[in-house]
């Protein structure tokens, strides 16, 4: 490949994830491939520390002792907020691709966001707490 079609793949690439030049709705949307990148990334994640369970009853242990660790229950509470924002952001971009609520989409975007980020601090404090 060459040096001018490289510097051209990687321009596209980070105007992707640019969100200056963008509307608030296209924030969204960014924000919305940015939390699918992250959950995919957990997803291999989870299998890489569900894997010690296949140790036997050592790896149990080791498993128990790695999910009660402060830094696995704040990695948790990203999750849970990651997976609210991409489903309810999700679910307002599909109601905007059928046409529904086009004209409140920016209104829609804040509230379910902040749906999803007062559910996450009621899940932070419930993780942190018990």
């Amino acid at each position: 490949m060459s040096q001018v079609s490289q510097q051209s793949i990687l321009s596209r690439a980070s105007k992707w994830f640019d969100v200056r030049a963008h509307t608030v709705t296209m924030v969204g949307f960014t924000l919305n491939r940015i939390t699918a990148l992250g959950l995919t990334l957990y997803l291999f994640l989870h299998l890489a520390v569900l894997s010690q369970l296949a140790e036997g009853t050592g790896g149990y242990d080791k498993f128990i002792a790695t999910i009660h660790n402060p830094v696995f229950t704040f990695m948790e509470v990203l999750v849970v907020t990651a997976g609210m924002m991409h489903g309810l952001n999700g679910a307002r971009i599909v109601l905007n691709s059928l046409g529904i609520a086009v004209r409140i989409q920016k209104v829609l975007l804040i509230v379910l966001l902040s749906i999803a980020v007062v559910i996450s601090l009621v899940f932070a404090v419930r993780m942190f707490l018990v």
